[in-house]
């Protein structure tokens, strides 16, 4: 009767102690592994044992519980440690998939593999104690019920919540993160030995946590075939709606660094269903971008190395007149070198240095969220110092953010002012659908050619494109929000179609800049969309500001000419005096709006712009972080962005229609001054004092005057307002009164 009662301690049941469930099935055939765990205990006496007295029963079928734990458990860990799942190498993939299709295969979890493993180490003391047990019954000449029950106290309080703990776990399908959280939340009880069990097992599943961090964090490699960890790859969402022959087709067209610039951007994401309760969703981010960070560093593009070498020579021979930290920059990169290039962007010593903090906390008996979160911080603080290397130094990156503020932010005001000189005939006419982009390249390199020198390396970059003209191009269509053609400026019916195609369809100019790799993990798509949009509107603006200053100075050739043409003849012109009189007061207007403008884009290339790019240059110099350099960057952008007031719609409208009515008024002063009818010319000012004083009463709100988005808007309205021009006509505009300007 004990040995039958030891065997069934050990899940082996016989005639005196049987299961339930195998009798029920009459056969007394062994459960199979496939068998559904159960919920409660199946092991009992034989009904029809007599001798055993009732009180006695109950303290044997209490015992014998433990071996139904026992035998669940080590079900359990069986099943989950199974190897048969993994296939020889001269297996068939024919056969992998139709075994896949029939379902014969259960999706595998190496997280429940570790937790089977710690199951193991339990079963394995719990057999250790029935062994003692078993000693002692053979040396006592009278063995009793009381020594059981004393040997196996302990794990009447581990085995049942095991077995509830693996009932959960089947019942769920949890594993990954979920499993780690399902044993966290089971560490939290007030029983020490559960609790170290508990802790024990979680630790098992640590260890898988830990080894797929190593693969990640110090080789870049994502080592997770079950799709359990947090971080995961976008195509495994992207295969579950695409076939494989479209993802082999996409890859197929990819190269090396376009791989690398989407494994970058959207390769990668943090899984949320995996991610542990207990790791912060900011932890989570640090550990994928420092993964993503060693992948890039160790995967160079090809072309790298190359461009490296050329761009250390060319570096030697630049010009002297760059800024200071260009020069310190540009002293790093030669003091390097040529041969480094081709050496390991992430020294063996970091990754070492990655791997111990991980090995430490590997080792580590107890998960302590501080150490963790403090490990990775390190740990993404040396990639991102590394990434910072490569992208600000070898790449020069301060470099490229001068020469996009050079083009797009039109810092180099002598090109776009010879540009906008050759093309301003072109400009006068409307675009052509099909040569509108051809038409322009001749003025844009002729530009190119008076005011860009050799030194600069960086124009080459630099191309000039222009959309299609399908359709009549709106500057609503420009990414620039926009309201109706009349509340902009244009005269409905008083403009024909050829001038509102001059007036709208060359906004569409734009510029692109070529970024290679690694530039384009700092430079994307988006940044580049940003810096579009102001050249747009800076493009725009210095137009309409050229347009006002050769308008002045074409009537003063004329009158001078006429003048001379008069005192040779020795004759007055009734006629021309007359049409000077009465054309004068226009004059005024083209003043008043050439003063607007000016102060506009002074306020925009100084107060702005410059002011905005030597903080950024401050950052730069001061950050070795490659996230906060990108967190900088971005702040550059919002700021050059809210304070031109181009996320605003009400002043982008205003200000829009403001240049609009200023181009208007240019050209309908050229074609009109033979004529003494200034009907169109006296419409166009009083719209032009409409909006320039709408323009100056919003801005002047204590929305926007009193707030920290316009830091310098309050010196903008103070060279706008010296005489207090503008605060006069202003309260005509909220009286609903429509005088026109006071012109002397």
């Amino acid at each position: 009767m004990l040995h039958e009662l030891l065997l069934a301690l050990l899940g082996y049941t016989g005639d005196l102690i049987i299961d339930k469930r195998e009798h029920q099935q009459s056969l007394r055939v062994q459960l199979s592994p496939d068998t559904p765990i159960a919920e409660e205990p199946t092991f009992v006496l034989a009904p029809d044992l007599s001798f055993i007295q009732p009180s006695e029963r109950d303290v044997i079928e209490k015992i014998i519980a433990l071996g139904f734990y026992y035998r669940e458990l080590d079900r359990f860990a069986t099943k989950s440690r199974n190897l048969s799942w993994i296939r020889s190498s001269n297996e068939s993939p024919l056969a992998r998939a139709s075994e896949l299709s029939k379902g014969k295969k259960e999706k595998q979890s190496v997280y429940r593999r570790a937790i089977a493993n710690g199951i193991v180490e339990v079963l394995s003391v719990y057999r250790s104690a029935v062994l003692h047990i078993e000693q002692k019954f053979l040396s006592d000449s009278l063995p009793i019920l009381a020594t059981l029950t004393h040997g196996l106290n302990k794990f009447f309080v581990l085995l049942p919540p095991l077995h509830e703990l693996i009932l959960e776990i089947e019942r769920n399908g949890a594993c990954g993160g979920k499993l780690l959280n399902l044993l966290h939340k089971r560490c939290h009880c007030g029983i020490p030995e559960l609790q170290t069990c508990i802790q024990r097992l979680l630790w098992h599943g640590h260890q898988v946590m830990y080894n797929q961090l190593m693969s990640w964090m110090v080789y870049g490699i994502l080592h997770d075939p079950y799709r359990e960890f947090f971080i995961g790859r976008q195509d495994d969402k992207d295969s579950e709606t695409d076939s494989g022959s479209d993802v082999l087709e996409k890859l197929a067209h990819l190269s090396t660094s376009d791989v690398s610039l989407s494994d970058w951007h959207l390769g990668f994401h943090i899984s949320l269903d995996m991610l542990p309760d207990y790791i912060p969703m900011g932890v989570g981010e640090s550990i994928c971008f420092a993964g993503k960070a060693v992948r890039v560093l160790r995967n160079p593009s090809p072309t790298f190395q190359f461009d490296s070498v050329v761009s250390h020579q060319q570096t030697q021979r630049g010009s002297q007149k760059s800024q200071e930290f260009t020069e310190k920059i540009s002293s790093q990169k030669n003091s390097v070198d040529v041969q480094s290039v081709g050496e390991d962007l992430l020294p063996q010593s970091e990754a070492d240095k990655i791997e111990s903090l991980l090995q430490d906390l590997k080792e580590s008996s107890e998960f302590h969220k501080r150490s963790f979160e403090t490990a990775i911080d390190s740990i993404k603080a040396i990639a991102a110092s590394h990434l910072w290397q490569l992208v600000v130094v070898r790449a020069d990156l301060n470099g490229h953010l001068k020469a996009l503020k050079d083009y797009f932010l039109l810092a180099k005001g002598d090109f776009f002012q010879s540009f906008l000189e050759e093309s301003r005939q072109l400009m006068r006419l409307p675009p052509r659908q099909s040569t509108a982009e051809a038409d322009l390249m001749a003025p844009f390199q002729l530009a190119a050619l008076k005011t860009i020198g050799e030194e600069d390396k960086y124009f080459s970059r630099v191309s000039l494109r222009v959309p299609s003209f399908g359709i009549p191009l709106k500057s609503a269509q420009l990414d620039l929000p926009k309201a109706n053609v009349n509340a902009d400026g244009d005269l409905g019916g008083q403009t024909d179609g050829s001038l509102e195609m001059s007036l709208d369809g060359w906004d569409g100019i734009s510029l692109e800049y070529s970024v290679e790799w690694p530039l384009q993990l700092f430079i994307t798509q988006e940044v580049l969309s940003k810096y579009q949009r102001i050249f747009q509107y800076l493009l725009r603006l210095k137009r309409t500001q050229m347009e006002l200053e050769k308008s002045w100075a074409s009537s003063m050739h004329r009158d001078h000419s006429e003048f001379a043409k008069h005192r040779n003849d020795h004759s007055k012109s009734p006629a021309s005096q007359h049409r000077r009189q009465h054309i004068r007061p226009m004059w005024h207007v083209r003043e008043h709006m050439a003063f607007l403008i000016k102060n506009l884009q002074f306020y925009i290339q100084v107060d702005v712009i410059e002011s905005q790019w030597n903080v950024l240059q401050s950052h730069i110099q001061n950050s070795h972080d490659f996230t906060e350099l990108v967190g900088f960057h971005q702040e550059y952008l919002a700021a050059l962005i809210s304070q031109s007031f181009l996320d605003i719609g009400s002043v982008s409208r205003i200000l829009d229609g403001i240049m609009k009515l200023c181009l208007q008024f240019c050209w309908k002063m050229e074609n009109q001054e033979d004529s003494g009818n200034t009907d169109e010319l006296e419409h166009i000012a009083e719209e032009f004092n409409k909006k320039s004083n709408s323009l100056y009463t919003i801005l002047r709100s204590s929305r926007l005057a009193g707030s920290q988005r316009a830091p310098f808007l309050r010196r903008f309205l103070l060279r706008l307002n010296f005489n207090s021009f503008f605060e006069v006509t202003a309260r005509g505009v909220l009286n609903v009164v429509r005088p026109r300007p006071h012109l002397q």
